[in-house]
């Protein structure tokens, strides 16, 4: 009697491989077409369904003066994605004794940070971690002398008038500060820490010190100006800042490195470090935070934004679905890293340049591009 069971199986895969083909083939159309819609230079994009890449594709330029095309081993000045990679240092300290989370910021940094409208309320690192702290930018926050006391005249106008841990202002000093308490507490320098506790454990190429990267992997960034309508190379986004380290203060330079939004990584590796997070804290077998610190730090703490502690989570992002993850721009860069760790599919999307449009606060490009790989590949 003939069998029909090798035919059968046969024509399944065939069929699979017919609907991956489609998928594909309408994925990259879709990409196409939003970067023709938003001038995009270059975009690069990852997909992780059940834990495994299924998805990783460059589409564009690496640079719009050389002509170069963008290919998957790029790397990418991420901007404040890059929050969650200091934000993950902190919580393996608290993990090992070192710190608490309710400790007092003015102690860990060794000079007084108190808002002066409430100088009797600690400012918890905590607070500082959720954007709660009532700190805000407008000294700058590319160096401590800026909300020192001892450094700036105008240190109080790093204050708003409210409470600490009572409201939420989005504010980089933050996690420079953050960049500062993870050196003073495990005695590495920042970008050393993070390289020896996350991205070589996870075996992830990237970091936050320039010179330790190849520059011909770097994606050029460019900003868009909007009176000529043409986009440019940032040369500053790569700055190794030789001169500065030069000179370097464990606990006080930490702003050199940008712990705010200096990681440089690919789009591939970043969906691998985000599938760690998606897995409450473990990736093939590595475990780089526990599944209680995993879960604080993807617990929302102001109720509107829905802000935890460097992870956001996010009913707008793709319709129906309660994203978790963070957005990033800067010197013409847009990144996305959201995941749903109860389906376990993950998206990160990138570009090094694009004419800037915003949705409910998310970069056009980024919506598109996410919304795009959700319905061809997870819908």
């Amino acid at each position: 009697m003939t069998s029909f069971k090798p035919f059968f199986a046969i024509a399944l895969f065939s069929c699979m491989s017919l609907s991956v083909f489609a998928q594909n083939e309408k994925a990259v159309s879709d990409i196409k077409e939003i970067m023709r819609k938003y001038e995009v230079v270059g975009l690069s994009v990852a997909l992780v369904k059940k834990g495994e890449i299924v998805y990783n594709q460059s589409f564009g330029l690496k640079d719009n003066v050389s002509n170069e095309p963008l290919n998957n081993d790029h790397i990418f000045r991420i901007a404040s994605i890059s929050k969650s990679f200091s934000a993950t240092s902190i919580m393996q300290l608290v993990e090992k004794g070192k710190l608490k989370l309710d400790d007092d910021i003015s102690d860990l940094v060794g000079f007084p940070v108190r808002n002066p409208n409430f100088p009797d309320q600690k400012i918890t690192l905590k607070m500082m971690m959720s954007h709660t702290s009532s700190l805000n930018d407008s000294q700058g926050y590319f160096t401590f002398d800026a909300i020192n006391p001892e450094k700036n005249p105008d240190w109080r106008k790093c204050f708003n008038k409210y409470a600490p841990g009572t409201n939420y202002e989005y504010c980089n000093l933050n996690y420079n500060m953050i960049g500062a308490v993870i050196e003073k507490y495990s005695g590495e320098r920042f970008d050393n820490y993070v390289k020896n506790h996350i991205l070589n454990p996870l075996g992830l190429y990237g970091g936050y010190n320039v010179d330790s990267l190849e520059a011909n992997r770097f994606a050029t960034l460019h900003s868009y100006d909007s009176a000529t309508k043409t986009l440019s190379p940032s040369p500053l986004a790569y700055s190794a800042k030789r001169e500065e380290r030069l000179n370097y203060k464990m606990g006080y330079s930490t702003p050199i490195f940008s712990p705010t939004g200096g990681m440089k990584i690919s789009a591939s590796d970043l969906a691998k470090y985000m599938t760690m997070h998606m897995n409450f804290g473990k990736y093939k077998g590595v475990r780089i935070i526990s599944k209680k610190s995993a879960k604080i730090m993807q617990t929302k703490i102001s109720e509107e934004e829905g802000y935890g502690l460097a992870i956001a989570n996010r009913e707008d992002v793709i319709t129906g679905k309660m994203m978790t993850g963070h957005t990033g721009s800067a010197y013409g860069l847009y990144s996305a890293m959201f995941f749903n760790p109860k389906e376990k599919f993950g998206i990160v999307v990138i570009t090094n340049g694009c004419n800037p449009n915003y949705t409910n606060g998310i970069n056009d490009v980024l919506r598109a591009g996410l919304n795009s790989l959700y319905d061809n590949f997870i819908k």
